[in-house]
């Protein structure tokens, strides 16, 4: 008995000692030594030791082959280092996640009408134009890789309000942090007031921002990012649209961030009419499915991969969004852009119930105004956003092929039964407006994920 209570004072005396021992080196080091990383300063998690992470027991030794982003977004932050504050934790980012020509230009304006919400309109474009120029048609994984390590951190900075992390990738590279080659900044109303802008537009003219963007451009003058990330700060929400990350499993790392409070809008649109579209509005590209239109006959050397990505990307983002895994629920809105058209002020509500947030009279009073226009100015202006939204919702049936709108259903419908568009077998069938080829989907799970 006396050999082992002695063992036991040792044993005790040896664990205190080894203790002390680790304090000491914790507390001589800072933390940036154990593993330099960017996250305080710049919002980005670059150049982290995944060894040392490993060796302190936060990073299994399994995770180690995957990159400092997604590793980040599951390490807790302990209170003495918080990288935020409480102010920020408590905003609400949003984005909305969706494809060339499905509306996402108008679902943006539901969040950039809001006085709160600090809106940018793709500024992942600067990111594709300074990497890949070619990359938004690219179906090959490794550049697409290229492109999404880049957008997340980008992402994560600018919901951060540091701005100044998108001067890398403006050409040319702003000077004193002033630009003027922000894309499409008048389509951001943060961008066109104050403090950013000195002149501001007035209560007649702030239609101006959305009919003639180059207006704020003319009125305000080089954009001053720091302003630009004043005005963020400022506001208690930030909202960003992007039609550059294919599929929301390449968001997994920002989504399970405790930072970021972020939630996704998954804009989906029937791809026939998605095809429309890109036919009137991207003439160049695809020139040979207008030949196809006007010949009927297909030409030999079209490439089909360009709807087939897209139907693609969609079907396995929305498998995912309608499974809810866990790292999803409560953060994924799947929402129809015929939905949206048909019930503007509804769909709305919806999305702003499912965001937490309150909805300010003004973005119901633009509804109103620009959900009722004429369908020959949505012709005319091709990204306007004000047109007779009911009426655009399957205007694409009088402007494909009947073999297009076949050929196109044929390639995606795992995604037309999915969302809900139904098939169509007969040219009559496809011009008769009267009969809807979308199916009603208005009961959760469809819309929410909660």
């Amino acid at each position: 008995m006396q050999c082992s209570w002695k063992s036991m004072v040792l044993l005790a005396l040896a664990s205190i000692a080894i203790q002390y021992t680790a304090i000491r080196t914790f507390s001589s080091k800072p933390l940036s030594l154990l593993c330099p990383v960017g996250l305080a300063t710049t919002g980005h998690a670059v150049n982290c030791s995944l060894r040392d992470l490993t060796r302190l027991g936060q990073v299994r030794p399994e995770e180690s082959v995957r990159g400092c982003d997604e590793v980040f977004s599951h390490i807790p932050t302990p209170p003495s280092i918080s990288l935020h504050s409480n102010n920020a934790t408590k905003r609400t980012h949003i984005l909305i996640l969706a494809t060339t020509r499905s509306g996402s230009s108008f679902v943006g304006q539901l969040f950039n009408q809001h006085p709160e919400v600090f809106y940018l309109f793709e500024p992942l474009y600067h990111v594709q134009l300074a990497l890949l120029p070619r990359l938004a048609q690219s179906r090959n994984l490794a550049e697409r890789r290229v492109m999404l390590g880049a957008a997340r951190d980008l992402l994560r900075s600018l919901f951060h309000c540091h701005l100044s992390s998108l001067e890398s990738y403006i050409r040319p590279r702003p000077s004193n942090h002033s630009t003027d080659k922000l894309f499409r900044r008048g389509a951001s109303r943060s961008l066109c007031s104050p403090p950013v802008c000195e002149v501001p537009l007035g209560l007649e003219e702030q239609s101006l921002v959305l009919s003639d963007e180059g207006e704020c451009v003319k009125r305000c003058g080089p954009l001053n990012v720091s302003l630009a990330a004043d005005a963020c700060r400022a506001k208690h929400h930030a909202a960003i649209k992007t039609v550059r990350i294919p599929q929301i499993s390449d968001l997994r790392a920002l989504i399970e961030d405790p930072r970021l409070n972020l939630k996704v809008v998954q804009l989906v649109r029937d791809p026939r009419g998605i095809l429309a579209s890109r036919i009137e509005t991207f003439r160049d590209t695809y020139r040979l499915w207008r030949l196809w239109r006007a010949t009927g006959h297909r030409p030999h050397n079209l490439d089909l991969g360009q709807i087939n990505t897209v139907c693609e990307d969609f079907l396995r983002s929305v498998s995912l969004g309608l499974a809810r895994p866990p790292w999803l629920r409560g953060r994924y809105m799947l929402l129809r852009y015929e939905d949206l058209a048909r019930f503007p002020l509804q769909k709305t509500r919806e999305l702003y119930s499912f965001l937490g947030l309150p909805l300010d009279r003004s973005v119901e009073d633009w509804i109103i105004n620009n959900t009722r226009g004429s369908s020959d100015l949505s012709s005319r202006q091709k990204f306007t956003t004000v047109r007779d939204s009911a009426a655009n919702a399957e205007n694409w049936r009088v402007k494909l092929s009947f073999d297009m709108v076949v050929y196109t259903q044929t390639a995606c419908q795992p995604l037309l039964e999915l969302l809900g568009y139904k098939t169509v077998f007969q040219a009559r069938e496809l011009r008769n407006l009267s009969y809807s080829l979308v199916e009603d989907r208005t009961a959760p799970p469809f819309f929410l994920n909660n």
